[in-house]
């Protein structure tokens, strides 16, 4: 299978789309045709030059194609690839990977009976905040972290598309959470074991699924981890909040926008209360400069076609997966715990 992969995208919404240009405009894999079962998206991408599909029968039967890509609904995501699979093609997978870790089971058996590779398009991976936080953990530059944030927020309320509807795996947990999960249960802190879990989810605009949570995880060492999405905020939270003994990072989105600083000198003296209405405090002044630098935190490159060359070198026997069973299992449970945390109102044992 050396050479360029043929990708057929099952689903031309909105993520079906964004597949489509990142293949086109990249070295790897050629986009060989596209299928939905709406009339419109196929008409787009007739109208954008690209090859489409009369049914997924026919994607199935085309024996030209390695990878089948499927970017529909999430309830769909396992028939479609385990009948994918059961035809011999390699199968991506948009997120969250299925709605139930059974479901996920279930694909993974047909991945290893079929000998073919199955993962999932965990993109968020290569956002560059997630980078250069990981960055700032790893060289230590906060010091011992005891305490990471990690959130989104918008205003808007839940999208009205399917993505507010139970039988479809709508959710913000399965829309966002999925991302923030991975990102730090399988690229910050890989080899922390979680040790408990607490969640509550907001119902604001959607009585149906969840339109955010909130959501504590304590993993071993001492570490905190907040992982929190919202769609009913007005005035965001930065993006990242992370705590060492030494210092600290604060970020929203634009790394530009946010900063480290860190403590040069535990031993000031002669602090100065500051004075509130009810009263005045040393423990809470601000700290002089002389005691405090700060920093700008480090801009880091990446590309997240990365995920399709790590395909094509899989597929070739030349490298092993990014995105992992094992990690899509971890996550899948991760969710599922939070949701019978909100239903229990109770801290859970992971």
């Amino acid at each position: 299978m050396n050479g360029k992969k043929n990708i057929a995208i099952v689903g031309f919404g909105g993520m079906g789309r964004w597949h489509a240009h990142m293949i086109r405009r990249r070295e790897v894999c050629d986009l060989i045709g596209v299928y939905d079962i709406r009339k419109e998206c196929m008409e787009y991408a007739e109208h954008k030059g690209i090859n489409t599909y009369s049914s997924f029968e026919e994607v199935l039967a085309d024996r030209r194609v390695d990878v089948v890509v499927i970017a529909t609904e999430n309830d769909m995501h396992k028939p479609l690839a385990i009948a994918a699979m059961d035809h011999g093609h390699n199968v991506v997978t948009e997120k969250p990977v299925t709605v139930s870790s059974a479901d996920l089971e279930e694909m993974i058996a047909a991945s290893k009976r079929n000998g073919v590779i199955f993962t999932t398009h965990q993109n968020r991976r290569w956002d560059g905040d997630f980078l250069s936080v990981k960055k700032v953990i790893a060289d230590g530059a906060l010091g011992p972290v005891f305490n990471i944030e990690s959130r989104v927020h918008g205003s808007r309320g839940i999208p009205g598309d399917w993505r507010g509807k139970k039988e479809h795996g709508g959710g913000m947990m399965l829309d966002w959470g999925v991302h923030l999960l991975d990102q730090i249960v399988n690229a910050l802190l890989p080899d922390r074991k979680i040790e408990s879990v607490y969640a509550t989810m907001d119902h604001v605009t959607n009585a149906e699924v969840d339109d955010g949570f909130h959501m504590i995880m304590m993993l071993e060492g001492g570490v905190r981890v907040c992982v929190e999405v919202g769609t009913s905020n007005f005035i965001e939270l930065p993006r990242w909040y992370v705590q060492g003994e030494n210092g600290t990072l604060s970020t929203p989105w634009d790394l530009t926008q946010g900063k480290i600083v860190r403590c040069t000198n535990w031993e000031e003296k002669d602090v100065v209360p500051i004075k509130t209405a009810a009263g005045i405090t040393k423990t809470m002044a601000p700290r002089t400069d002389d005691t405090i630098k700060e920093f700008p935190i480090p801009l880091i490159d990446s590309d997240v076609h990365d995920f399709y060359r790590n395909l094509v070198d899989a597929l070739d026997g030349k490298a092993n997966q990014i995105v992992t069973h094992e990690q899509l299992l971890k996550v899948m449970k991760l969710m599922e715990t939070a949701f019978e945390s909100d239903r229990t109102g109770s801290v859970i044992r992971f």
